[in-house]
């Protein structure tokens, strides 16, 4: 159906939208889950996925578990969406968020795809055709993991992000460490493999060693450090949400626009963990209960990494 009504003109679209939503309200009527991006109220999220992920997809704007969590990060917790002036790249756009950034940031918001016809230019990541330091917002969705060369494309964000500028570079995180094999191009394999049989990897945490390694200094935020996890049920945050990864030219955050409540938690986070540390290899009364160490081992030395 989607794909039908991509190639209508917008005067069949729009009603025809309009009946599709309103089929959804009523199947998924209730009161259980709310969308950040839409604002929808519903008994629960559909399951979406190509092995389907229960609660996954809100049924009004299409929002998955990464974008809601991606926007309540935007509006909630970051400033980098309140000035006006910012240049902005949104790679591969979601359908869900493009129209909402194109209104908020007006004439400075640009799209690109590959191959998606509907954005605003035809752009390989590798070779981004924009002088140094152009964009202070860069947006990138899972699309490194169907990207050959990723470790290009990384150099080419950071190259053209701005020396006050944040890029958003989410990717599904789905084994204990980074596995590709550019041998493999049969889909089937891929799917195998990679888990898509357009993907050509599979990424580890050590996706953040990419990142750094690219230039980035490299923030990890992850539902937990926003919201209750009550909260993070009603919002549909499940595990599928992943971590947002925010990465900027500088490590100094402290005004940075793309950082507010969030970095100041995130840094009294760090300052708990140090202290734990000091306190525990120093055999400080109560270390063993300390809060920074609650999720961790007393047998490995804790790291003070966001990540």
């Amino acid at each position: 159906m989607s794909t039908l009504a991509s190639v209508l003109p917008q005067p069949v679209r729009a009603p025809l939208r309009r009946m599709r939503n309103a089929v959804m309200a009523l199947r998924y009527h209730g009161q259980w889950r709310l969308c950040p991006v839409c604002g929808t109220v519903s008994r629960q999220f559909r399951a979406f996925g190509v092995v389907p992920r229960p609660d996954a997809q809100c049924a009004q704007c299409g929002a998955l578990e990464r974008h809601r969590l991606l926007w309540y990060y935007l509006h909630n917790e970051s400033r980098m969406l309140s000035d006006p002036s910012a240049r902005m790249l949104h790679i591969a756009p979601e359908a869900c968020l493009e129209p909402r950034l194109k209104k908020l940031l007006g004439t400075n918001y640009l799209t690109a795809d590959l191959s998606n016809p509907r954005a605003m230019v035809q752009m390989d990541i590798t070779d981004i055709r924009y002088p140094d330091q152009s964009f202070d917002i860069i947006f990138c969705n899972h699309v490194l993991e169907h990207v050959p060369d990723d470790r290009k494309a990384m150099r080419e964000m950071h190259r053209v992000l701005s020396d006050t500028g944040c890029a958003i570079l989410l990717v599904p995180i789905t084994v204990d460490e980074t596995f590709e094999d550019p041998s493999v191009t049969d889909p089937a394999e891929r799917l195998r493999l990679f888990g898509q049989h357009d993907h050509v990897r599979r990424y580890g945490p050590d996706y953040v060693d990419r990142l750094r390694s690219a230039g980035f200094t490299v923030h990890v935020v992850t539902a937990m450090d926003l919201v209750s996890e009550e909260k993070a049920v009603r919002l549909g945050f499940t595990d599928a949400a992943g971590e947002l990864f925010l990465c900027t030219r500088s490590s100094d955050t402290t005004h940075h626009p793309g950082f507010s409540a969030t970095d100041d938690r995130l840094r009294e986070r760090e300052g708990q963990i140090a202290r734990a540390v000091y306190t525990d290899l120093h055999g400080g009364e109560g270390s063993t209960t300390h809060p920074g160490l609650a999720r961790t081992d007393r047998s490995e030395a804790p790291s003070t990494e966001l990540a």
